[in-house]
């Protein structure tokens, strides 16, 4: 099998897509926590301690190819051992380049402040009513016939509508914006003949509505979200363009929506795999919090964070030459056993449960990971309450001991296609 790993290229090697865990303990025990690849020059991480590093050092590792890492390449030819000077130059030449993702402080943290209004107690509180009645609106639509498609009836649906309220965008908007997802492609598709990642730009939908709704606000105030955000200010109260807050609306809405229905599927998936599991916190409703967050660990949605090396610098024990990007990968690092015991099982009682970097660390920290974390506390919650068992559908994903699911072929998402369910109701 090391034989087989050693040759693996992450970016097109579809045997790495349904279960990356053997390949990510194959780095840690035979390349080590940081290790450059040959294929593309990336340097991989899977180490714990290695990733905080890179998370926290901004000024090292720049975040301006977050979206895309290695592809389509770099519009310039790292020169020395200072790449400041070409990053600063060639920025706006890069994939997504007008999003808040791509961004370095100070311009980020200019830029991220104008969104925390989002995230007030208040108006969090008001979402998680939101939300307690939206989870009994989606049940109740397939409850009645003891089966559903989870991600499809259940986890896309929820997580678009909730991400919509807490925007406050137009009721007969919201449709619309479900009916979009369902017509994607996830970015970062394997390909063996990929050259660069799909969709790197897949959100000029989101964008014009948007703006649109921010340019309608700013003419025309109203008692909502939309009119916060189309009225925030910088420090020195000049207005933003309205390009960039309807570019990050449209990447807090999209990413929110699909990372947490993926999370959403992975918590069913392991309920309905691990029957003492589900027993247990329909016993105790306390533990599912700490459940939560082993899924937000053991499945992160997302499998690579991307960063690039300013400079020249040394990471565990490896030089770095400027200009090289740096792949986190989410899975190895959060299953790392140096800094979580027991690494690959659920663990309720994990001491070290916020440890994690699912939502990754540093500037770049996600804004809207507490929304995440009631939207699956919530739904999780209902679920529960409302059946009595759920089981896998053995005629969708095979018999016990003979599973079979399908994942997305992406390097950068980690998902499940579907996942279907029985269960009786209470």
């Amino acid at each position: 099998m090391s034989d087989h790993y050693a040759s693996v290229d992450w970016f097109t090697d579809g045997t790495v897509v349904e279960d990356p865990y053997p390949y990510y303990r194959y780095l840690r025990d035979e390349r080590g926590p940081v290790w450059i690849e040959p294929v593309h020059g990336v340097a991989v991480v899977t180490g714990h301690e290695e990733a905080l590093a890179v998370y926290r050092d901004h000024e090292t590792f720049s975040s301006c190819n977050a979206p895309s890492g290695p592809f389509p390449g770099l519009p310039f030819v790292p020169e020395g051992d200072d790449a400041n000077a070409q990053i600063d130059e060639h920025r706006a030449q890069m994939p997504m380049y007008g999003y808040m993702a791509t961004w370095d402080p100070p311009q980020h943290s200019d830029y991220r402040s104008l969104l925390t209004g989002l995230f007030t107690p208040k108006r969090m509180k008001e979402n998680e009513a939101f939300m307690w009645r939206l989870a009994d609106q989606q049940l109740d639509e397939f409850l009645g016939r003891g089966s559903c498609e989870f991600i499809r009836e259940f986890a896309e649906p929820f997580t678009a509508l909730v991400i919509a309220d807490l925007l406050g965008v137009p009721d007969d908007d919201r449709e619309r914006f479900r009916a979009w997802f369902q017509r994607q492609k996830s970015p970062g598709r394997i390909d063996e003949n990929m050259t660069s990642p799909e969709d790197t730009n897949s959100l000029s939908f989101f964008e014009s509505t948007f703006s649109g709704y921010i340019e309608d606000r700013r003419l025309t105030p109203r008692a909502d979200v939309l009119t916060h955000l189309a009225q925030v200010t910088f420090p020195d109260g000049s207005t933003p363009p309205v390009a960039v807050l309807a570019n990050e609306a449209a990447f807090l809405f999209a990413a929110g929506q699909e990372t947490t229905a993926r999370s959403l599927a992975f918590a069913l998936q392991f309920l309905v795999d691990d029957r003492a599991l589900q027993a247990s916190l329909r016993a105790d409703r306390s533990a599912v919090p700490t459940f939560v967050e082993e899924i937000f660990r053991l499945e992160a949605p997302v499998k690579s964070h991307f960063r690039l090396a300013r400079r020249t610098t040394t990471l565990g024990g490896v030089e770095i030459a400027a200009g090289t990007t740096v792949m986190l990968l989410i899975g190895g690092i959060n299953r790392d056993p140096r800094r979580f015991h027991d690494a690959d099982a659920v663990d309720l009682d994990r001491a070290s449960i916020y440890e994690h970097v699912a939502f990754a660390r540093g500037v770049h920290t996600c804004l809207g990971q507490q929304l995440a974390r009631a939207e699956m506390r919530i739904a999780l919650e209902r679920i529960l309450d409302r059946t009595g068992d759920i089981r896998i559908s053995p005629a969708d994903h095979g018999p016990d001991g003979a599973r079979g699911y399908d994942y997305d072929p992406t390097f950068f998402f980690r998902g499940l296609r579907s996942l279907h369910l029985e269960f009786t109701t209470t």
